[in-house]
Protein backbone atom coordinates (compact mmCIF):
# COMPACT_ATOMS: atom_id res chain seq x y z
CA UNK A 1 0.00 0.00 0.00
CA UNK A 2 1.52 3.37 -1.06
CA UNK A 3 1.40 5.81 1.73
CA UNK A 4 -1.21 7.86 2.50
CA UNK A 5 -3.34 6.01 0.25
CA UNK A 6 -6.16 5.01 -0.34
CA UNK A 7 -7.36 6.72 2.92
CA UNK A 8 -6.51 10.38 1.21
CA UNK A 9 -8.50 11.38 -0.86
CA UNK A 10 -7.05 11.98 -4.80
CA UNK A 11 -8.52 15.35 -6.29
CA UNK A 12 -7.46 15.16 -10.03
CA UNK A 13 -6.93 18.27 -11.94
CA UNK A 14 -8.43 18.06 -15.86
CA UNK A 15 -9.81 19.58 -18.64
CA UNK A 16 -13.28 20.05 -18.83
CA UNK A 17 -13.99 18.54 -22.56
CA UNK A 18 -15.11 15.10 -22.77
CA UNK A 19 -12.06 13.40 -24.73
CA UNK A 20 -10.17 14.91 -21.22
CA UNK A 21 -12.47 13.62 -19.25
CA UNK A 22 -12.15 10.44 -20.81
CA UNK A 23 -8.69 10.37 -20.45
CA UNK A 24 -8.74 11.17 -17.10
CA UNK A 25 -11.53 8.15 -16.08
CA UNK A 26 -8.30 5.51 -18.05
CA UNK A 27 -5.78 7.42 -15.68
CA UNK A 28 -8.30 6.20 -12.21
CA UNK A 29 -8.86 3.18 -13.68
CA UNK A 30 -5.59 2.59 -13.89
CA UNK A 31 -4.55 3.64 -10.21
CA UNK A 32 -7.13 1.50 -8.93
CA UNK A 33 -5.42 -1.84 -10.54
CA UNK A 34 -2.76 -1.19 -7.99
CA UNK A 35 -5.01 0.85 -4.97
CA UNK A 36 -8.48 -1.05 -5.75
CA UNK A 37 -10.16 1.37 -3.13
CA UNK A 38 -8.54 4.53 -3.79
CA UNK A 39 -10.82 7.51 -3.44
CA UNK A 40 -10.70 10.52 -5.82
CA UNK A 41 -12.61 13.63 -6.68
CA UNK A 42 -12.28 14.46 -10.67
CA UNK A 43 -11.67 18.61 -10.80
CA UNK A 44 -13.20 19.89 -14.21
CA UNK A 45 -11.45 23.09 -15.56
CA UNK A 46 -12.97 25.26 -18.69
CA UNK A 47 -9.75 26.88 -19.87
CA UNK A 48 -9.23 29.98 -21.71
CA UNK A 49 -7.87 28.17 -24.67
CA UNK A 50 -11.12 26.19 -24.85
CA UNK A 51 -13.58 28.94 -24.57
CA UNK A 52 -11.65 30.88 -27.30
CA UNK A 53 -12.28 29.21 -30.93
CA UNK A 54 -9.81 32.27 -32.70
CA UNK A 55 -5.60 31.66 -33.24
CA UNK A 56 -4.20 29.90 -30.03
CA UNK A 57 -1.19 32.63 -30.50
CA UNK A 58 -3.71 35.63 -29.98
CA UNK A 59 -4.47 34.30 -25.96
CA UNK A 60 0.01 33.32 -26.02
CA UNK A 61 -0.16 30.15 -26.93
CA UNK A 62 -0.91 26.69 -26.03
CA UNK A 63 1.02 26.77 -22.82
CA UNK A 64 -2.97 27.78 -21.87
CA UNK A 65 -4.47 24.46 -21.91
CA UNK A 66 -2.52 23.48 -19.21
CA UNK A 67 -1.83 26.96 -16.97
CA UNK A 68 -4.74 27.50 -14.90
CA UNK A 69 -4.73 23.68 -14.12
CA UNK A 70 -1.12 23.66 -12.71
CA UNK A 71 -2.11 26.75 -10.59
CA UNK A 72 -4.68 25.11 -8.88
CA UNK A 73 -1.73 22.10 -8.18
CA UNK A 74 0.77 24.85 -6.94
CA UNK A 75 -1.65 26.41 -4.64
CA UNK A 76 -2.50 22.80 -3.43
CA UNK A 77 -6.59 22.64 -4.56
CA UNK A 78 -5.87 19.37 -6.52
CA UNK A 79 -3.44 17.00 -6.02
CA UNK A 80 -2.37 16.30 -9.27
CA UNK A 81 -3.03 17.08 -13.05
CA UNK A 82 -3.85 14.88 -15.91
CA UNK A 83 -2.26 16.07 -19.01
CA UNK A 84 -1.67 15.57 -22.70
CA UNK A 85 1.70 15.74 -23.04
CA UNK A 86 1.28 17.63 -26.72
CA UNK A 87 -0.33 20.56 -24.60
CA UNK A 88 2.75 21.06 -22.37
CA UNK A 89 4.80 24.22 -23.79
CA UNK A 90 8.36 22.75 -24.46
CA UNK A 91 10.16 26.00 -24.74
CA UNK A 92 9.79 26.84 -21.04
CA UNK A 93 10.35 24.70 -17.85
CA UNK A 94 7.71 23.44 -15.83
CA UNK A 95 5.88 25.66 -13.44
CA UNK A 96 8.08 26.14 -9.94
CA UNK A 97 7.94 22.72 -7.77
CA UNK A 98 5.90 20.65 -10.25
CA UNK A 99 7.10 17.40 -12.03
CA UNK A 100 6.00 14.48 -14.16
CA UNK A 101 5.75 11.62 -11.95
CA UNK A 102 4.56 9.22 -14.48
CA UNK A 103 3.82 8.93 -18.38
CA UNK A 104 0.57 6.50 -19.55
CA UNK A 105 1.68 3.91 -22.27
CA UNK A 106 1.03 5.59 -25.36
CA UNK A 107 -1.00 4.06 -28.25
CA UNK A 108 -1.46 4.91 -32.07
CA UNK A 109 -0.06 8.14 -32.18
CA UNK A 110 -1.60 8.19 -36.16
CA UNK A 111 -3.79 10.88 -37.42
CA UNK A 112 -6.82 9.82 -39.65
CA UNK A 113 -8.45 11.87 -42.30
CA UNK A 114 -12.22 11.99 -41.97
CA UNK A 115 -14.74 12.59 -44.60
CA UNK A 116 -18.41 13.78 -44.34
CA UNK A 117 -21.31 11.76 -44.00
CA UNK A 118 -22.03 10.27 -47.61
CA UNK A 119 -18.53 11.43 -49.22
CA UNK A 120 -17.33 9.33 -52.47
CA UNK A 121 -13.80 10.34 -51.44
CA UNK A 122 -11.66 7.42 -49.68
CA UNK A 123 -7.75 9.06 -49.06
CA UNK A 124 -6.07 12.27 -49.77
CA UNK A 125 -5.08 11.46 -52.75
CA UNK A 126 -8.85 11.33 -54.09
CA UNK A 127 -9.57 15.00 -53.14
CA UNK A 128 -10.01 17.13 -55.91
CA UNK A 129 -7.86 20.60 -56.60
CA UNK A 130 -9.14 23.04 -54.12
CA UNK A 131 -10.92 20.96 -51.60
CA UNK A 132 -11.23 22.02 -48.04
CA UNK A 133 -9.45 20.20 -45.15
CA UNK A 134 -10.49 21.20 -41.58
CA UNK A 135 -7.46 20.87 -38.93
CA UNK A 136 -6.49 23.20 -35.63
CA UNK A 137 -3.11 22.03 -35.87
CA UNK A 138 -0.75 23.85 -38.04
CA UNK A 139 1.57 21.03 -38.13
CA UNK A 140 -1.20 19.22 -39.83
CA UNK A 141 -1.92 21.61 -42.20
CA UNK A 142 1.79 22.22 -43.09
CA UNK A 143 1.59 18.41 -43.76
CA UNK A 144 -1.39 18.72 -45.94
CA UNK A 145 -0.01 21.37 -47.47
CA UNK A 146 3.27 20.07 -47.98
CA UNK A 147 1.81 16.96 -49.83
CA UNK A 148 -1.06 18.26 -51.75
CA UNK A 149 -0.76 22.53 -52.01
CA UNK A 150 -3.37 22.97 -54.47
CA UNK A 151 -5.85 21.95 -51.30
CA UNK A 152 -7.09 24.66 -48.53
CA UNK A 153 -6.91 24.20 -44.78
CA UNK A 154 -9.23 25.47 -42.62
CA UNK A 155 -9.13 26.05 -38.77
CA UNK A 156 -11.58 24.59 -36.67
CA UNK A 157 -11.36 23.82 -32.84
CA UNK A 158 -13.59 22.68 -30.31
CA UNK A 159 -14.60 19.39 -28.83
CA UNK A 160 -14.39 16.35 -31.02
CA UNK A 161 -17.96 15.87 -31.37
CA UNK A 162 -18.97 19.33 -31.99
CA UNK A 163 -15.91 19.36 -34.88
CA UNK A 164 -17.44 16.06 -36.33
CA UNK A 165 -20.78 17.79 -36.77
CA UNK A 166 -19.61 21.15 -38.69
CA UNK A 167 -17.77 18.20 -40.94
CA UNK A 168 -21.02 16.64 -41.72
CA UNK A 169 -22.99 20.14 -41.87
CA UNK A 170 -25.18 19.27 -38.90
CA UNK A 171 -23.10 22.68 -37.15
CA UNK A 172 -22.90 26.21 -38.92
CA UNK A 173 -19.10 26.83 -40.38
CA UNK A 174 -18.95 30.25 -41.24
CA UNK A 175 -20.61 29.15 -44.65
CA UNK A 176 -17.58 26.71 -45.60
CA UNK A 177 -18.12 23.72 -46.69
CA UNK A 178 -15.92 20.98 -45.45
CA UNK A 179 -14.21 18.12 -47.89
CA UNK A 180 -12.83 16.41 -45.34
CA UNK A 181 -10.59 16.87 -41.24
CA UNK A 182 -8.23 15.31 -39.59
CA UNK A 183 -8.19 14.42 -36.15
CA UNK A 184 -6.31 11.95 -34.19
CA UNK A 185 -6.92 8.21 -34.12
CA UNK A 186 -5.78 7.93 -29.89
CA UNK A 187 -8.61 10.52 -29.54
CA UNK A 188 -11.57 9.05 -31.48
CA UNK A 189 -10.93 5.73 -29.91
CA UNK A 190 -10.62 7.03 -26.33
CA UNK A 191 -13.90 8.50 -26.78
CA UNK A 192 -15.90 5.33 -28.49
CA UNK A 193 -16.13 6.97 -31.96
CA UNK A 194 -15.75 4.47 -34.66
CA UNK A 195 -15.75 6.02 -38.24
CA UNK A 196 -14.28 5.06 -41.35
CA UNK A 197 -11.46 7.04 -43.13
CA UNK A 198 -8.09 7.61 -43.99
CA UNK A 199 -5.42 6.55 -41.81
CA UNK A 200 -1.94 8.50 -42.64
CA UNK A 201 1.46 6.98 -42.70
CA UNK A 202 4.19 8.36 -40.92
CA UNK A 203 5.38 9.60 -43.71
CA UNK A 204 2.48 11.45 -44.80
CA UNK A 205 1.71 13.13 -41.64
CA UNK A 206 4.42 12.78 -38.86
CA UNK A 207 2.73 13.07 -35.33
CA UNK A 208 3.41 16.09 -32.36
CA UNK A 209 5.91 16.08 -30.02
CA UNK A 210 3.98 13.69 -27.06
CA UNK A 211 1.33 12.63 -29.23
CA UNK A 212 -1.06 10.36 -27.56
CA UNK A 213 0.78 10.50 -24.38
CA UNK A 214 -1.30 11.33 -20.97
CA UNK A 215 1.31 12.64 -18.57
CA UNK A 216 0.71 12.78 -15.09
CA UNK A 217 1.53 15.38 -13.04
CA UNK A 218 1.78 16.43 -9.19
CA UNK A 219 3.93 18.61 -6.72
CA UNK A 220 7.30 17.61 -5.87
CA UNK A 221 7.42 17.57 -2.93
CA UNK A 222 4.05 15.27 -2.74
CA UNK A 223 5.99 12.11 -2.28
CA UNK A 224 2.92 10.18 -1.31
CA UNK A 225 1.05 11.44 -5.08
CA UNK A 226 4.36 10.88 -7.07
CA UNK A 227 5.20 7.45 -5.22
CA UNK A 228 1.54 6.14 -6.37
CA UNK A 229 1.90 7.91 -9.86
CA UNK A 230 4.95 5.94 -10.48
CA UNK A 231 3.23 2.65 -10.35
CA UNK A 232 1.39 3.42 -13.96
CA UNK A 233 4.44 4.75 -15.06
CA UNK A 234 5.34 2.79 -18.75
CA UNK A 235 9.08 3.69 -19.10
CA UNK A 236 9.64 2.76 -22.65
CA UNK A 237 7.12 5.89 -23.31
CA UNK A 238 8.69 8.10 -20.98
CA UNK A 239 12.09 7.80 -22.57
CA UNK A 240 10.52 7.97 -25.91
CA UNK A 241 8.85 11.38 -24.91
CA UNK A 242 12.01 12.46 -23.17
CA UNK A 243 14.10 12.60 -26.34
CA UNK A 244 10.94 14.30 -28.55
CA UNK A 245 10.80 16.83 -26.00
CA UNK A 246 14.51 17.05 -25.22
CA UNK A 247 14.24 18.26 -28.89
CA UNK A 248 11.40 20.28 -29.09
CA UNK A 249 13.12 22.43 -25.82
CA UNK A 250 16.33 23.17 -28.27
CA UNK A 251 14.52 24.32 -31.04
CA UNK A 252 12.62 26.75 -28.60
CA UNK A 253 9.26 26.77 -31.22
CA UNK A 254 6.26 29.03 -30.38
CA UNK A 255 2.83 28.00 -30.20
CA UNK A 256 2.42 28.79 -33.98
CA UNK A 257 5.49 26.22 -34.85
CA UNK A 258 4.64 23.20 -37.20
CA UNK A 259 7.17 20.90 -35.50
CA UNK A 260 6.66 16.94 -35.49
CA UNK A 261 8.35 14.76 -33.34
CA UNK A 262 8.13 10.93 -32.80
CA UNK A 263 10.75 8.73 -31.30
CA UNK A 264 10.16 4.71 -31.26
CA UNK A 265 11.87 1.84 -29.81
CA UNK A 266 13.57 -0.68 -31.69
CA UNK A 267 13.37 -4.50 -31.07
CA UNK A 268 16.84 -4.66 -29.51
CA UNK A 269 15.98 -1.13 -27.14
CA UNK A 270 17.33 1.19 -29.39
CA UNK A 271 15.79 4.49 -29.40
CA UNK A 272 14.70 6.47 -33.24
CA UNK A 273 14.04 9.53 -33.16
CA UNK A 274 12.67 11.65 -36.25
CA UNK A 275 11.94 15.43 -36.24
CA UNK A 276 10.84 17.77 -38.70
CA UNK A 277 10.21 21.70 -39.03
CA UNK A 278 8.04 22.84 -41.49
CA UNK A 279 7.24 26.77 -42.50
CA UNK A 280 3.78 26.97 -42.26
CA UNK A 281 2.67 26.19 -46.32
CA UNK A 282 4.60 22.98 -45.72
CA UNK A 283 7.29 24.07 -48.67
CA UNK A 284 10.20 24.73 -46.38
CA UNK A 285 11.67 22.22 -43.72
CA UNK A 286 14.13 20.55 -41.78
CA UNK A 287 13.99 16.92 -41.27
CA UNK A 288 16.25 14.86 -38.95
CA UNK A 289 16.60 10.60 -37.96
CA UNK A 290 19.18 9.16 -36.16
CA UNK A 291 19.12 6.54 -33.83
CA UNK A 292 20.98 5.71 -30.11
CA UNK A 293 23.34 3.54 -31.30
CA UNK A 294 24.42 3.20 -27.79
CA UNK A 295 21.50 2.50 -26.23
CA UNK A 296 22.20 5.73 -23.85
CA UNK A 297 20.42 9.00 -22.75
CA UNK A 298 17.66 9.49 -24.43
CA UNK A 299 17.87 13.19 -23.68
CA UNK A 300 21.10 13.28 -25.68
CA UNK A 301 19.20 11.73 -28.83
CA UNK A 302 16.75 14.42 -28.53
CA UNK A 303 19.47 16.87 -28.33
CA UNK A 304 21.55 15.48 -31.35
CA UNK A 305 18.43 15.32 -33.57
CA UNK A 306 17.71 18.93 -32.65
CA UNK A 307 21.07 19.93 -33.52
CA UNK A 308 20.82 18.28 -36.80
CA UNK A 309 17.80 20.57 -37.46
CA UNK A 310 19.30 23.58 -36.66
CA UNK A 311 21.96 22.93 -39.06
CA UNK A 312 19.57 22.55 -41.80
CA UNK A 313 18.21 25.93 -40.36
CA UNK A 314 15.42 25.11 -38.84
CA UNK A 315 15.38 28.71 -36.36
CA UNK A 316 15.62 30.67 -39.33
CA UNK A 317 11.99 28.81 -40.55
CA UNK A 318 10.71 29.30 -36.77
CA UNK A 319 11.86 32.69 -36.62
CA UNK A 320 10.38 33.58 -40.12
CA UNK A 321 6.36 32.66 -38.98
CA UNK A 322 4.62 35.35 -37.00
CA UNK A 323 3.96 34.68 -33.54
Amino acid sequence: MTADFPERLLRIGTRSSPLALAQTDMVIAALKEHEPDLQTEVVPVTTEADKWQGDLAQLGGKGLFTKQIDTLLQRGEVDMAVHCVKDVPGDVPLPKGLVFAAYMERPDVRDVLLFPEGSEYKSLADLPAGSIILSSAVRRKAQVLRARPDLKVVRVRGAVGSRLEKLDGKKKLDGVKPDGMILAVAGLARLGIERPGYVLGMDEMLPAVGAGVLGLECRQEDHSVAALLEKVNHEKTQREVTAERVMLHGLRGHCNSPIAGYCTTEGDGQLVLRGMVFDREGSKFANAMMWDEHQGDPATLGARVCAELLRQDARQIIMGIPH
